[in-house]
């Protein structure tokens, strides 16, 4: 498995390219969509979870 641990100077090189290949004013909307991504994903891996408990049987008392 991946260890995807990224430190400050990691962070800040990313939002520098990023910064050169879209440029400041597409970079608000980026963050905006992948904001609403992992929400998204987020909402549907809580329904996914939800549903596994809802199908398992009741204990008896």
């Amino acid at each position: 498995m991946l260890n995807m641990n990224l430190g400050f100077s990691e962070i800040l090189l990313i939002l520098f390219v990023a910064l050169l290949l879209f440029g400041p004013s597409k970079l608000p909307a980026l963050g905006k969509a992948a904001g609403n991504t992992l929400r998204e994903f987020k909402h549907a891996t809580k329904g996914l979870i939800d549903d596994d408990h809802d199908d398992t049987p009741a204990s008896k008392k």
